[in-house]
């Protein structure tokens, strides 16, 4: 590893000096537009990382234990969506200065959200690194993605299929009396919405741009890129999808593609 990819915060395993790094890092890309800034295959990680589909066990949201998984759960989401977002900010410098401006308020601004998760988590009495964690959302994107492909699986897929569970999620809390942790995703769910409308926004531009019917490519792009997604059974809430900029049409299709799903799981059984 070069010494650059040491300060760079894809390849810092220990995620504290991940948080720190970020705004240098961004500050860096920034000034140095044409440089090639290298991309890991898998971002660094100081704890054990599983392969996709093996959950185990877990204590249900009564129990304190079980509030603290899911603050975990919830940081490894955060810090993959903050990974995410740097990478697409790197990977992209040619893309309009407003988009990358706001692609990079979007990492900082989920690098809040984990912060919150690992601070409300050792306040329970947990360490980060107390459970495995997982890498679906970084393995759903790959370096031959376009553009508007990173905009539908990041902002358009993951993130709003997260605020589909946020929803979910905040429903189940209700019943379980743990106010610190239903404000944590209250909060989370509730900002999420703008990192959703900011992937809508700028999706419908680059179709507009290309002249494109973005309805029309979202559906078929969504079909192709189906392949490389985590499959996603929580059921879709058109109201908080239309609030972050999906078409009646787009919502349409995402719940297609999650029937599809839920055919696959019933057909391997």
């Amino acid at each position: 590893m070069s010494h650059a990819n040491e300060l760079n915060c894809l390849w810092i395993p220990n995620v504290r000096e991940k948080l720190k790094s970020l705004p240098f890092n961004i500050e860096e890309a920034w000034k140095n537009k044409n440089e090639a800034f290298q991309v890991p295959d898998a971002p660094g990680r100081d704890l054990p990382v599983l392969e996709r589909g093996r959950r185990g066990e877990r204590r249900g949201f009564s129990h304190p234990e079980g509030q603290a998984r899911l603050l975990h759960d919830l940081a490894s989401i955060e810090l993959q969506a903050m990974e995410l977002a740097y990478r697409s900010f790197v990977e992209f410098p040619n893309a309009p200065s407003e988009f990358r401006e706001q692609m990079a308020e979007l990492a900082l601004s989920e690098s809040e959200h984990l912060t919150l998760c690992l601070d409300r988590l050792e306040e329970y009495g947990f360490q980060w690194g107390h459970w495995p964690v997982y890498l679906s959302l970084w393995n759903s994107v790959s370096r031959e993605d376009s553009l508007l492909d990173r905009l539908l699986i990041v902002h358009r897929y993951l993130e709003a299929s997260g605020l589909d569970a946020g929803v979910s999620l905040l429903r189940k809390l209700a019943q379980s009396h743990s106010p610190a942790l239903t404000q944590v995703v209250k909060k989370i769910t509730e900002e999420e919405v703008d990192h959703v409308a900011f992937g809508s926004r700028w999706y419908q531009f680059f179709c507009r741009e290309q002249r494109l019917d973005a309805d029309h490519d979202f559906k078929q792009r969504l079909s192709v890129l189906s392949v490389q997604l985590p499959k996603r059974f929580e059921v879709i809430d058109p109201q908080v999808r239309q609030r972050a900029g999906f078409t009646e049409a787009e919502v349409k299709a995402a719940q297609e593609l999650r029937e599809q799903f839920l055919q696959e799981k019933k057909s391997s059984i």
